[in-house]
């Protein structure tokens, strides 16, 4: 493996580790030299991550460590196993989350919504609060995994986006707090990444193909991401980008860009320019080329007309 000069040696804790775009990040930080903690829930995906790193010479130096990030007690068990293990921690990466399925408010629950910010939001903040103490040690980063639909929002996806928005927001705060001690916090938001869980979505609509077709026009690169390119700016942000903080990274393909319609008369006859990640919607039309917007733009008035 090739071994980048700024992370040999270097300790990055990876939440969420055994899958998707965790475990795209752990191989990218093992690629650059890191010694790395795969934290799951999983213990058969990061049993099976852990030995598949280990058979690539030289070794790597990946360890999985079984803990749930939404109990605190499990999470200092955690950052003392690696201290252990390893004497040190340079990088957390809060990866860990999910997507639930799409629903409109009124379907959702109370505490369904407090179980989905005990996870996505609240084990940022634990993870985060108890690696901080030698985070500073090391004068080491944070990054956290957010979404490009916390700050573009997202159909039937209310609490969802929530908790996104807010591991923003935390980012850019605790980013203030912790400069004082040499401690980076930064976090990237994916868009369309070609993930088991966005596969398994799809699974789940009518048109499985046409869905999978549909996210990759969301994009104006044609395609999704793969975790590995999530796994490069994770490394990016925690050894290269020595004068970023508080940076929110968007790796999204430019599904962001541009502007298109949002409603019009007929339900599914246009479609927003950006498919969520992870939550296809089947029943959203895509636009075809050369299609027409439903409205006209009226040219403003020249500036003798508006002279009394």
């Amino acid at each position: 493996m090739a071994s980048g000069p700024c992370s040999q040696g270097r300790v990055v804790l990876v939440t969420g580790g055994a899958r998707g775009i965790g475990a795209g990040i752990v191989r990218a930080f093992v690629e650059n030299g890191a010694r790395v903690i795969i934290c799951d829930r999983d213990e058969s995906g990061g049993r099976a991550l852990e030995k598949e790193l280990r058979l690539v010479p030289p070794p790597a130096g990946a360890v999985f460590i079984q803990c749930d990030v939404t109990r605190e007690a499990e999470v200092q068990a955690l950052i003392f196993e690696t201290l252990r293990r390893f004497g040190r921690l340079d990088c957390v990466v809060n990866n860990a989350g999910r997507h639930p399925p799409e629903e409109l408010l009124e379907e959702t629950s109370s505490r369904a919504f407090r179980e989905l910010l005990e996870l996505n939001l609240l084990a940022v903040y634990s993870v985060s609060k108890l690696a901080l103490p030698f985070l500073r040690q090391s004068r080491g980063s944070i990054i956290n995994i957010s979404s490009l639909v916390g700050a573009i929002g997202q159909r039937k996806a209310a609490p969802y986006v929530a908790t996104k928005g807010a591991v923003t927001a935390l980012t850019k705060a605790l980013a203030l707090d912790e400069s004082q001690h040499g401690v980076r916090v930064n976090c990237i938001s994916p868009g369309n990444i070609w993930t088991p869980l966005w596969k398994e979505l799809a699974a789940l609509t009518p048109d499985p193909s046409a869905t999978v077709r549909e996210g990759e026009r969301a994009q104006p690169l044609g395609r999704m991401g793969r975790p590995d390119e999530v796994g490069a700016a994770a490394v990016f942000l925690a050894f290269h980008a020595s004068f970023c903080t508080g940076v929110d990274l968007p790796l999204t393909g430019g599904a962001e860009l541009g502007y298109g319609c949002k409603m019009s008369s007929a339900p599914g006859t246009c479609r927003p320019p950006g498919n969520p990640p992870g939550c296809p919607r089947p029943q959203d039309l895509p636009q075809e080329e050369g299609q027409e917007l439903p409205f006209q733009l009226q040219p403003l008035p020249s500036p003798s007309a508006l002279t009394p």
